[in-house]
């Protein structure tokens, strides 16, 4: 079983949430808030602060977190993703994607009128603790689980445990 450490970043502005445009293997797209894997040897806060930087150009000078924390395994495809996702408190720069994966192709804040339609494509994983949790934070960080069964994203089944 391959295990995944990712971070997640939630960036507020004036102009609504942080939200990257992910260009998939499939050749389809979604949206979610930036983030990645962590890397060997890295710590969790500043690998989330280099892939949010990469991936829009805004560098985070301030964490909390983490403010919610989920769990996927497909164990049919052999791996379990854990994500932990902080709030940026403080942050400087302008929107300039530059990511070296050459996955995400764009970057914006996004007002929150226009935010479930910017989300509904992404997998149910990232959606549903997003939307929740900005819905009205709870005290404590909440943690969510999903499985996976089927063998690509065609043919996914995802149950929420």
């Amino acid at each position: 079983m391959r295990h995944w450490l990712v971070a997640g970043g939630i960036v507020e502005g004036p102009d609504g949430l942080l939200l990257v445009k992910n260009l998939r293997r499939d050749g389809s797209f979604d949206w979610s808030t930036p983030g990645g894997v962590i890397e060997e040897g890295e710590s969790l806060v500043d690998g989330l602060t280099r892939e949010v930087a990469e991936e829009t150009g805004i560098v985070v000078s301030d964490w909390h977190g983490p403010v919610y924390e989920v769990q996927v395994t497909a164990t049919g495809l052999g791996w379990h993703l854990r994500v932990e996702v902080y709030r940026a408190l403080a942050y400087s720069g302008d929107l300039s994607p530059a990511d070296p994966d050459g996955i995400v192709v764009d970057a914006r804040f996004v007002p929150p009128a226009l935010l479930d339609d910017h989300v509904a494509a992404c997998p149910q994983w990232v959606r549903e603790p997003l939307v929740e949790w900005l819905a009205g934070p709870p005290e404590q960080p909440p943690r969510f689980g999903y499985l996976l069964a089927g063998s690509d994203r065609s043919s996914f089944v995802v149950t929420r445990t």
